[in-house]
């Protein structure tokens, strides 16, 4: 993308608008784009109330071709890049509004942010929750300071609820919208990348339905060196991001059905602010497949001890699937924005990303049913240095000759290379195993 002249001339501003509890008790988008003095302000003000996370040079470097540094933002108290947009957002309410309180209906990253950061402003904070939310979540949201409210069975009855209850009491219902005042808080990160990371030449967020990052760090970078590289990322699955450039407005035709795995980056809840300033300041928005975020959560716990989300993994898994070769010797700096992955969630990825990265193999072949048969398949398996995970043998349902026993087992290798190599040696002696496919 071509950039003229200064960056205000992109980044136009107009009459500010903050929400009043009097007129409305939901969080409208501000009907103006955000300028660099606002998010200068926002990072004075929210100063000491969030962390300044690192961004460090990453040992994936080497392997990728580039200088890579890691904005660590999955740091944060709550685990979430959303408290520097949601804590300016609070500061920046109403004195009576703040002695009312405030609202969410939802088990996301935002809510989870407004919860503690409402909780040490002391500003009344109700969370309502379906019955289906995680255990896990409800307890986070609990310990963080707000009164969780269990309601209805879907995300739509607790929202309804909770704008009901706003109404009523003069709370503030809060949801994830582009306000000015958002937007310049979540710009923080790109302040704080172009200070750490001298001569940076480009800049890798997450996008897809949440892309208030994506634009308002845009606009910090953008302005202070328009020569950086700012770039999008988003699944493949649901390009949400994209199809809403191409269309000109926020299209929500695309729908995620694995909420789950993709958490805040499924859905849409940008407005025209974060598509404007998107679409003026972006250079470029790329797709990834999931299994290349699974990949990309597997180097993040290997690499950097990082246990992220897909969130937190979609920029680098660019990196890994290779779209970016443009980039080659080139300083790159990735957001690693979220870090709120649940147990169960996370170890079935790590089982997947493990079999997709060609190190958890599975093979089954057939072999008679003889004292030494068996411990003979063994040796060639320590002898190829595979660590054996799981081993069945099936003789009632068998289908070829009497007195033989199929064998099931599943086994880890180092890499491709290491597994190519005991698929030859198990070939060689027995010419009919089976290999089951990814």
């Amino acid at each position: 993308m071509k950039i003229v002249s200064r960056n205000e001339e992109l980044l136009r501003d107009a009459l500010s608008c903050i929400p009043q509890p009097s007129s409305r008790t939901s969080l409208a988008s501000c009907n103006r784009l955000i300028r660099f003095e606002d998010i200068s302000a926002a990072a004075f003000k929210i100063q000491c109330g969030v962390q300044k996370t690192p961004c460090m040079y990453s040992r994936l470097s080497k392997q990728y071709g580039m200088d890579i540094y890691l904005k660590k933002e999955f740091l944060q108290y709550t685990g979430s890049v959303k408290e520097r947009g949601v804590l300016y957002l609070l500061m920046s309410l109403p004195q009576e509004q703040q002695r009312k309180g405030v609202i969410v209906a939802s088990d996301s990253n935002f809510s989870m942010a407004v919860a503690h950061h409402a909780s040490e402003l002391r500003v009344p904070v109700f969370v309502i929750l379906c019955t289906s939310t995680a255990p896990a979540r409800v307890r986070m949201c609990r310990e963080y300071g707000a009164m969780v409210i269990s309601y209805g069975t879907t995300g739509k009855d607790s929202q309804l609820h909770a704008r009901r209850l706003a109404q009523e009491n003069g709370y503030l219902y809060l949801e994830e919208e582009d306000s000015a005042v958002y937007l310049s808080g979540l710009g923080t990160v790109g302040l704080e990348m172009y200070e750490q990371v001298p001569k940076l030449d480009a800049v890798i967020f997450p996008a897809g339905g949440h892309c208030g990052l994506l634009a308002g760090s845009a606009a910090a970078l953008k302005h202070l060196n328009p020569h950086i590289s700012v770039i999008g990322v988003e699944s493949e699955s649901f390009p949400v991001l994209q199809q809403s450039l191409k269309a000109g407005h926020p299209n929500d035709d695309q729908a995620c059905n694995n909420h789950h795995f993709y958490g805040d980056v499924s859905g849409v809840c940008f407005g025209s602010n974060s598509l404007q300033l998107t679409g003026k300041l972006v250079d470029k928005v790329v797709t990834v497949r999931e299994e290349d975020i699974l990949i990309s959560m597997l180097r993040l716990l290997e690499f950097e001890r990082a246990t992220v989300d897909a969130e937190g993994a979609i920029g680098l898994a660019a990196l890994v699937a290779g779209k970016l070769p443009e980039l080659k010797g080139k300083r790159v700096a990735v957001v690693i924005c979220s870090g709120n992955l649940e147990l169960h969630l996370l170890q079935q990825c790590i089982a997947r990303a493990l079999t997709l990265d060609n190190r958890v193999c599975r093979f089954s072949l057939v072999i008679s049913d003889c004292p030494g048969d068996m411990s003979k398949l063994l040796e060639i398996l320590a002898r190829e240095e595979a660590r054996v995970l799981d081993i069945k043998q099936e003789r009632t349902f068998m289908t070829s000759e009497l007195f033989t026993v199929e064998v099931i087992c599943t086994v880890e290798t180092r890499d491709k290379i290491h597994t190519a190599q005991l698929k030859n040696a198990l070939l060689e002696r027995y010419p009919t195993a089976a290999w089951t496919e990814r």
